[in-house]
């Protein structure tokens, strides 16, 4: 396991602080926790954009009636 050194904000410090007091967890755990969960967000993001610009650049659009039929369910939805 690697070891990592870092400035946070002292609201940050606090907030997690508090946070590990509360569950009974380390500080260390909840940070990493957190990093893990931010880290598999963004690349899930950027999986998703990746692979829209490739459908993008080979043309793989919705057509007008498709884009009609979602528009309609959400205006129907929305009444």
């Amino acid at each position: 396991m690697s070891v990592m050194s870092l400035r946070i904000p002292d609201e940050i410090a606090n907030t997690l602080a508090n946070l590990a007091k509360a569950t009974g967890r380390s500080k260390s755990y909840l940070a990493v926790d957190a990093l893990r969960e931010y880290l598999a967000r963004e690349a899930w993001q950027i999986e998703e954009l990746q692979q829209a610009v490739k459908e993008a650049d080979a043309g793989d659009f919705a057509t007008s009636d498709e884009v009609r039929a979602i528009a309609d369910k959400w205006n129907t939805n929305a009444r």
